[in-house]
């Protein structure tokens, strides 16, 4: 099954929980940035997982990673890759499935998965599996403990809701 993780990631969390969740799905199975994800790599794929950090209680945009000021901040963000809501308006349209997830501090209002479902359902995707949420200790991470554990198991868990 070719899957594809899809992430945007400001300090290397949503990454992590990208891979965790590819090892997860299993062989054939690709964690990309928003950057490497493009119409050649998607090409194939029965299944599409999204992800990005909450980012001002909702899914970041480029207009929000334009805003951060790298020198304020106590550890840089990576900003060279377009943002999950750009990369979603570009998405080819599709036929296949989708998964959407999140990283965030436990207390966040907000949410981003919702933006992430809209985008892949409004392209043609169709939902496989309820969006998750990883949390994040602190403002740059890290991950809280038995996250990455748990992202893993949320990638098995989809792969086997694909053979259903």
């Amino acid at each position: 099954m070719k899957a594809i993780v899809v992430y945007e990631s400001l300090w290397g969390n949503t990454a992590a929980v990208a891979r965790a969740i590819a090892e997860g799905l299993g062989s054939g199975a690709k964690a990309l940035s928003t950057a490497e994800a493009n119409a050649a790599a998607l090409a194939g794929a029965v299944l599409i997982v999204a992800g990005a950090p909450v980012l001002g209680f909702r899914v970041p945009s480029a207009q929000m990673l334009q805003m951060i000021d790298s020198s304020r901040e106590k550890v840089a963000p990576d900003l060279s890759q377009p943002a999950m809501g750009q990369w979603l308006d570009a998405l080819p349209a599709g036929r296949g499935r989708a998964a959407a997830f999140e990283t965030r501090i436990w207390w966040s209002p907000g949410g981003s998965t919702g933006g992430i479902e809209h985008g892949l359902e409004s392209k043609g995707y169709s939902l496989l599996a309820k969006a998750r949420r990883f949390i994040v200790k602190g403002k740059y991470g890290p991950l809280r403990e038995g996250e990455i554990e748990k992202a893993r198991a949320w990638g098995a868990e989809l792969a086997q809701a694909m053979k259903a």
